[in-house]
């Protein structure tokens, strides 16, 4: 979050990002995400339409390796794995964007709501995030999923709930900061209603920057949730997910090696992907900053 910071040590939220996107286009790494990020999107949305069962066991085509029929081999029941990596990063990818948008929700309304409110409702939550903050996250979410039982719903709960406290703070400095701007100081001077304040002038800003540091962590949730179904947390058999594929592959590691291509890679593509835009979001906040 430094990359949003002024000199002074305060979030820049004077002029909208007019000139952000001709940027971004223009920033190799952007490009370079972004291209990987849609074409695990199209890989996720078309893929399963051109591949087969991933649930399809054929017994007496076990561990067999990669082939012509077979492009990432077979596991230990004979199913494609390269239907089942088609079909996973449906489900991997899925799950990332719900826990995306959830928390996301979650913290710029909460940090919106404490800036705008003041007083004892800005106290109270401020206090909720210093608790959230000040336990680790994945702890609380394992705790969470061990009380709910494993499944890819209660995983996406779990993760919602315990990832928005940073952002809600980030998004309060940022409001408050608006709150002295000198077209919300003008327009409650001419009598507008503090609801149109909000909409009109303060949110656009903050939904700008909250973005772009709620993208910041979308890597690291991918990585969360493919972690937590590599603990048998998350999807449960035989629906096919990246992490719990990574599982299943630890048995037949030293005979089949091949089983780790498909999940693996898909991992590291959508990781590096994201943190590519990720890191080209803050460079050009930063030049933003110093134009």
């Amino acid at each position: 979050m430094t990359g949003l910071l002024t000199g002074a040590g305060r979030p820049d939220t004077t002029t909208a990002p007019a000139g952000l996107g001709r940027r971004l286009l223009h920033h190799q790494g952007f490009v370079v995400g972004l291209i990987g990020v849609v074409a695990l999107l199209i890989v996720a949305v078309v893929g399963p339409s051109l591949v087969g069962d991933p649930d399809a066991t054929r017994f007496t085509e076990q561990l067999l390796p990669p082939s012509a029929r077979f492009p990432l081999g077979t596991d230990s029941a004979g199913r494609d794995v390269l239907a089942r990596t088609v079909y996973g990063a449906r489900v991997s990818l899925l799950a990332a964007l719900v826990v995306f948008a959830i928390t996301t929700t979650i913290g710029i309304t909460v940090g919106v709501t404490a800036a705008l409110a003041g007083g004892r409702i800005d106290a109270f939550l401020c206090r909720c995030c210093d608790v959230m903050l000040g336990l680790p996250s994945l702890v609380m979410a394992l705790a969470i999923v061990g009380a709910l039982g494993p499944g890819l719903t209660n995983l996406v709960l779990a993760m919602s709930l315990t990832g928005w406290a940073g952002l809600a703070k980030l998004c309060r400095s940022l409001a408050l900061d608006c709150r002295h701007r000198g077209d919300v100081i003008a327009a409650r001077m001419a009598g507008v209603s503090p609801t149109r304040i909000a909409v009109g002038h303060i949110l656009p800003s903050v939904l700008v920057y909250g973005l772009i540091s709620a993208t910041l962590g979308l890597g690291e949730t991918v990585l969360g949730l493919a972690g937590m179904s590599f603990l048998g947390l998350g999807v449960q058999p035989p629906t096919a997910e990246w992490g719990s594929m990574l599982n299943s592959s630890r048995i037949d590691l030293a005979v089949a090696p091949w089983l780790l291509i498909g999940p693996g890679v898909g991992l590291i593509l959508i990781v590096t992907s994201v943190t590519l835009i990720s890191d080209a979001l803050r460079d050009c906040v930063d030049l933003k900053e110093m134009s």
